[in-house]
């Protein structure tokens, strides 16, 4: 194991990784204000030293999708944010920055990921809404009974969308998977 630390590539997986949990804790711990202060440090020392080209657009598609996914669940009764001030009207900020942040792994510490599709659909469904049921009670946030479920479909499906574009598998093989 130590042999393996003394690799470069094996020391920027887990900074990379350190870097994403940190992030989590700040943005469910620390709320809107430290949470865009880390995510704004971690995706720029991201994007400055780890980065693949263009890569950036990844960060921004997942902020958009964030909006979409959680903003549109968020709107139709999911989460229960208290008095929270929330970003758009729909989403406290923290929230929000998770996507970006969980959008810097996907060329780095989950890309052996994205070839195994069973995996990272099984990945998706259990640990997606594991994240937000830890986070809501981490952050006070009340989770509508339906929420978690719908989260298991929906990360379930972003695995397998990830899978068959960062994968490189073809959609006849992306297709028996699902």
């Amino acid at each position: 194991m130590f042999r393996a630390l003394r690799d470069p590539d094996t020391r920027r997986l887990l900074a990379n990784l350190a870097a994403f949990q940190a992030g989590w804790f700040a943005c469910v711990l620390g709320g809107s204000l430290i949470g865009v202060l880390a995510a704004a440090a971690i995706l720029a020392l991201h994007l400055r030293w780890q980065a693949r080209p263009g890569e950036w657009r990844w960060l921004g598609g997942f902020a958009g999708l964030g909006l979409l996914v959680d903003g549109g669940l968020a709107l139709a009764g999911g989460f229960d944010f208290g008095d929270a001030p929330l970003a758009l009207g729909v989403l406290p900020l923290w929230l929000w920055l998770l996507w970006p942040l969980f959008a810097t792994l996907l060329h780095h510490s989950l890309s052996w990921l994205w070839q195994r599709p069973w995996l990272a659909v099984l990945g998706g469904a259990t640990s997606g809404p594991s994240s937000y049921l830890a986070g809501a009670h981490l952050a006070g946030v009340d989770l509508a009974p339906w929420l978690l479920p719908v989260q298991s479909l929906a990360w379930a499906l972003i695995c397998l969308a990830l899978c068959r574009r960062l994968g490189r598998l073809p959609a006849t093989v992306v297709g028996r998977a699902g």
